[in-house]
């Protein structure tokens, strides 16, 4: 389908953590002028979304708690394509940012494009954003070291404590098969065995979880590292550890710069 254009194409929008406040002017367009919307999302964002669109449904129908996750999104991509196929102008609506831990839109897009379909991409307020206002913490301050918690637990990965430290999805660390969204405590104790080697565990992490409604409060818990295994980890909970020390000055570079000038 090189240098074709076919009429069905994809937009993929981020509804935000709250949508109705989070959402741009764009993403609501997109969503009102849609032929077909498909959404992931909770109950009320639902209601928002069908206020605008009333041919909009719900792709969590297709998750199945004993079902690997990732069969789940294949068949989000199937019912995607199938209407893209068709000809019809599709909206898809992800929670937060659409590219941010989200695989059916990437991946939906990236299938339409190599079949010649038109596909955008429109931003949305992410759960890193909201932390970083929440907690009133700037990457840019130290530096941001940021992981899928599953991704860093079986990866060879080398930790910088000076730079502040995001793990997403902490209830799932470990949980290599997608099945399920409980934390398991005994693989949050592997995963906090493996950040020892960095952080005494004593360190005081924070367990944060975004606000989804005006009217609640996020979640900021302090706890110890040791701790963690036994607090309440929720699949949208991140585990936050701040800068543990200053960052040493690289000598090095610092006589070469001063050569420079």
């Amino acid at each position: 389908m090189a240098g074709t254009t076919r009429r069905g194409r994809v937009i993929v929008v981020g509804s935000g953590l709250q949508p109705a406040r989070h959402a741009g002017a764009r993403t609501v367009s997109e969503i009102s002028t849609a032929d077909v919307v498909f959404a992931l999302a909770d109950g009320l964002t639902l209601d928002w979304l069908r206020g605008l669109n009333a041919d909009c449904h719900d792709l969590g129908e297709l998750y199945n708690a004993k079902r690997d996750r990732r069969e789940s999104y294949a068949d989000m991509q199937s019912l995607i394509l199938e209407q893209v196929r068709a000809g019809r102008r599709v909206c898809v609506v992800l929670y937060g940012h659409p590219g941010v831990f989200a695989q059916v839109g990437r991946k939906a897009m990236a299938q339409a494009r190599a079949e010649g379909f038109k596909t955008r991409m429109e931003p949305g307020v992410s759960a890193e954003a909201c932390l970083y206002a929440d907690l009133d913490l700037d990457p840019g301050e130290h530096g941001v070291q940021s992981f899928e918690a599953t991704q860093f637990l079986i990866q060879n990965r080398t930790l910088d404590p000076a730079c502040l430290l995001l793990l997403w999805q902490i209830s799932q660390a470990g949980n290599i098969a997608c099945i399920g969204f409980d934390a398991n405590p005994k693989r949050i104790e592997i995963l906090v065995d493996k950040l020892a080697r960095w952080y005494p565990e004593t360190t005081e992490t924070i367990l944060y979880e975004a606000a989804t409604l005006p009217i609640q409060d996020f979640r900021a818990e302090r706890v110890m590292l040791s701790s963690v295994p036994e607090a309440t980890l929720n699949p949208a909970t991140t585990l936050v550890i701040p800068s543990l020390l200053p960052a040493e000055p690289d000598q090095a570079t610092l006589r070469r710069l001063a050569e420079a000038d």
